[in-house]
C-alpha cells in the first residue's frame, strides 16, 4: 500500500505510533522527530579551514532531521588534525558559517555545531609553525595521517603543561560563543573517538601525575571543565556532549571504562545539558582478551545514569532505531552514513521508501560529488 492510499489524517495518526517520528523537547527546542543527523567529517572546507558555499546546500538538503549536528569543527589552530576540516576560531570562518545556518533556519531546521580538538591525532605539518601536537601525555599514536606532503606516521605528542590547560578550556568557551555568533542553535562537545577529551579520560593515554591524571575523578576534570565553560557561555540547554564509552579507535584503552563513564555521566547531570550523545562501538572489540571488560552494548547500560535526553548512534537502521527508543534505552537516534546518501532520510522513513547506498570513496573529498548530488526519492503522484 502506498502513501496515496491513506488519508492525510490517518497517515499522521499512524506516524504518531512510530517512535522515531514522534516530536521531543531537547533543551528549549521542540524537535519535529527523533531522527538526528550525526556529525560527519566531510572535509569540504578550504585549505584555511573556512566553510564553503556547497556546505549550505548540503545541510539544507538534510533539514528534515529533528536536529542536525554539524561536522566536527576545529576550536583553534592547535586543534587541527585533518586537512580541509572547518574551523570556528576566526572571523572569516564565523562569517562563512552564517549562510549555512541561515539556509537551515530558512527551512525551519535546528542545527548544533560539534566542537573539536584532535589532540595527538595530528602532525606538525598541519600544526601552526610546525609545532608538535599536544595531548594529555606524551604517548605516541601508532597510526598514519594525511598531511600536505602525503600520509605520514603520527609523531609523539607533547604533554600539555598544567598551566596550558586553562587556555584550551578557554578556546572551547570562545568557540561556543563564535558558534552562536555564526547562527548555530547550540554546540556539541566532541568527547569521543580518541580526540583530546578522550585522551584525558583514558588511563591508556593519560599518565599525568597532577590534578588531571591518576584517579578517575582527576581524568574527568578536563571534560567537566570544558563542559562547564560551554554551558556558562550560552546556557546548558544549548550544549550537548558526545562520548564513546567503549570506543577503541585511535589507540583508546582504559583499565576500567565502566567505572570511568559511570562517574563522568553522573557528574554531567549537574549541568542539566540539552542531551548526552552515546556511541556504540564501531566494530567488534578485538582481541577479546584486551577489551573483554568494555561494555557492549553501551547505551542501554549507561542510559539510567543520565537524567536528560539521550541520543544513541552507530549502525542503527529504521527498525533498530525504533526498537531502542521503544525499549526506553534512548530518546533519539543519530544516523550518519544513511544521511550522506539519503538527504531526505526522514521522508524515506515516514513513507518506507527504499534507501540509497553511499559512495565511500567520496566521504572525505570530491567537492560536490558524493556530497550534494544524492537525489531525493522520486515521489510518485496518485
Amino acid at each position: 500500500m502506498t502513501i496515496c492510499n491513506f488519508g492525510h489524517q490517518a497517515y499522521r495518526e499512524m506516524n504518531k505510533t512510530v517512535p522515531l517520528l514522534k516530536p521531543i523537547k531537547v533543551g528549549n527546542f521542540e524537535l519535529n522527530n527523533r531522527v538526528i543527523m550525526a556529525p560527519l567529517t566531510r572535509r569540504r572546507a578550504t585549505d584555511e579551514h573556512v566553510p564553503t558555499p556547497i556546505m549550505q546546500t548540503y545541510y539544507q538538503q538534510r533539514v528534515s532531521a529533528g536536529l542536525i549536528i554539524a561536522e566536527a569543527t576545529n576550536i583553534s589552530q592547535q586543534a587541527v588534525g585533518y586537512m580541509n576540516s572547518p574551523g570556528i576560531y576566526n572571523q572569516q570562518q564565523i562569517d562563512a558559517w552564517k549562510p549555512v545556518t541561515k539556509a537551515v533556519h530558512d527551512k525551519g531546521g535546528i542545527i548544533f555545531l560539534q566542537l573539536w580538538h584532535v589532540g595527538r591525532v595530528s602532525h606538525p605539518l598541519v600544526q601552526p609553525g610546525g609545532q608538535l601536537p599536544v595531548s594529555a601525555s606524551a604517548i605516541d599514536l601508532d597510526d598514519i595521517i594525511l598531511t600536505p606532503e602525503g600520509h605520514k606516521k603520527h609523531v609523539t605528542p607533547r604533554a600539555l603543561e598544567l598551566e596550558e590547560i586553562a587556555g584550551i578550556v578557554e578556546d572551547y568557551r570562545k568557540a561556543t560563543l563564535n558558534a552562536t555568533e555564526a547562527g548555530f542553535d547550540g554546540v556539541e562537545i566532541h568527547g569521543a573517538n580518541g580526540y583530546l577529551p578522550d585522551q584525558f579520560l583514558h588511563d591508556g593515554s593519560n599518565q599525568r601525575t597532577d590534578n588531571y591524571g591518576g584517579s578517575i575523578e582527576n581524568r574527568c576534570r578536563f571534560v567537566l571543565e570544558v563542559t562547564q565553560a560551554c554551558c556558562e557561555a550560552i546556557g546548558s540547554d544549548k550544549v550537548g556532549i558526545r562520548l564513546s564509552p567503549s570506543g577503541i579507535v585511535k589507540g583508546m584503552y582504559d583499565s576500567n571504562p565502566v567505572a570511568l563513564y559511570e562517574f563522568l555521566i553522573k557528574n554531567l547531570n549537574r549541568f542539566k545539558m540539552a542531551y548526552l550523545h552515546l556511541m556504540e562501538p564501531y566494530a567488534a572489540l578485538e582481541p577479546p582478551e584486551r577489551y573483554k571488560h568494555f561494555m557492549v552494548p553501551v547505551t542501554p547500560y549507561f542510559r539510567p545514569f543520565f537524567e536528560g535526553p539521550v541520543i544513541t548512534n552507530v549502525e542503527f537502521n529504521y527498525e533498530t532505531g525504533n526498537q531502542i527508543i521503544q525499549r526506553g534505552h534512548a530518546d533519539m537516534v543519530a544516523f550518519g552514513k544513511l544521511f550522506i546518501s539519503n538527504p531526505d532520510l526522514v521522508e524515506r522513513f515516514k513513507n518506507k521508501w527504499p534507501l540509497a547506498d553511499w559512495d565511500k570513496s567520496t566521504f572525505y573529498h570530491g567537492g560536490e560529488k558524493g556530497y550534494i548530488d544524492y537525489p531525493p526519492y522520486p515521489k510518485k503522484t496518485s
